[in-house]
């Protein structure tokens, strides 16, 4: 198959994206299949002719290390001429055309929030994981909020905030941008003057943000993979908090997996992660994020839908801990995505 692998973007979480596509693009050519990977900003200059050339590659993609801090992406904005497009860049949308299917390797807006996804229905070009809908409804953590509590999954309280608006909330509590992922922008507060300092932080990354109770707990995740729960796994981190550098600097966090935990909670996660995927819409495959509260309650926090694929990512170690490899995980996606 000839495939594209879409990464990149001008998301904060650019940096991960295109460590995901990396891999996914190696893991393909180990698999016999002709992918390339594309950064969504950047596209290409030129295209050979006929157009099928440009999938002959076949070398390693070194491998894109995370950096301990997001993007700048002034920078990164700054360094593209207009491409007429907007946040496309030039050629992705011909070669995605000539593609058998794109794997989505993006993470965050628009690549998480279904814009690329409806864009790609228009068109006709088939690409993995949750269709746009779905896709816009997990990306709304206000909206997933509202949605898990009409349909019996306990989340966190929380309230929704947008930028201008006077910030009380009872403490301590946990505010986050409203459609944002990898924890960027999200910060912990225990005082009236740490809440006002989060919320200004958390409006740098966007308009509206949420605020939700704060439960100390352990924090598990648990992946489904077409219409079946993974193990789920146990995420330890070594500092406070579970924050952007946690999650992709080697060695700053302990992952159990399985999770080492009784067997009644290992079902709950795995029949609540089920649930949450239907009730959202969400196809092929998702990740569900969790905090088991010291008085023994479970919190489903939110939906990822195109969850990282990184080498620190919890997706592949939950599929290796149902006995499926890296190379083999990406092909399923592929597969089950031309199914739908």
């Amino acid at each position: 198959m000839r495939i594209v692998v879409l990464a990149g973007g001008l998301s904060p979480e650019r940096d991960v994206s295109l460590s995901t596509g990396t891999q996914v693009c190696n893991a393909l050519r180990q698999c016999g299949q002709q992918a390339i990977l594309v950064d969504l900003f950047y596209g290409e200059e030129a295209l050979p002719t006929p157009i099928e050339n440009a999938f002959l590659a076949s070398e390693p993609l070194s491998p894109r290390p995370v950096k301990a801090a997001a993007p700048d992406l002034a920078a990164v904005r700054a360094s593209r001429p207009d491409s007429g497009l907007g946040g496309v860049g030039k050629n992705v949308i011909e070669l995605c055309k000539a593609a058998d299917i794109v794997f989505m390797a993006m993470h965050g807006i628009p690549g998480e929030n279904g814009m690329l996804q409806a864009m790609f229905d228009m068109m006709e070009i088939k690409y993995t994981g949750t269709g746009y809908f779905g896709s816009a409804l997990a990306m709304d953590k206000a909206v997933t909020k509202e949605l898990f509590r009409a349909h019996g999954i306990l989340t966190p309280k929380g309230r929704l905030f947008k930028k201008g608006e006077k910030i009380s909330f009872p403490l301590p509590c946990i505010v986050k941008p409203c459609s944002g992922g990898s924890s960027i922008g999200v910060t912990k507060a225990f005082t009236p003057q740490a809440l006002q300092a989060a919320a200004e932080a958390a409006f740098r990354c966007e308009d509206n943000i949420l605020v939700e109770t704060f439960y100390p707990g352990r924090e598990f995740t648990c992946g489904i993979l077409g219409a079946q729960a993974l193990p789920p796994a146990e995420v330890i981190p070594k500092g406070d908090f579970y924050d952007y550098e946690h999650k992709y600097q080697n060695g700053l966090i302990t992952e159990v997996c399985p999770a080492q935990i009784p067997e009644a909670l290992t079902h709950e996660l795995m029949e609540t992660s089920l649930k949450a995927f239907e009730t959202l819409s969400l196809s092929v495959y998702a990740r569900m994020d969790y905090i088991y509260s010291t008085d023994g309650r479970l919190f489903c926090l939110e939906a990822n839908t195109l969850p990282g694929m990184t080498p620190t990512s919890h997706f592949p170690q939950m599929a290796r801990a149902a006995g499926m490899d890296y190379a083999a995980l990406c092909m399923k996606i592929i597969e089950l995505s031309l199914a739908k």
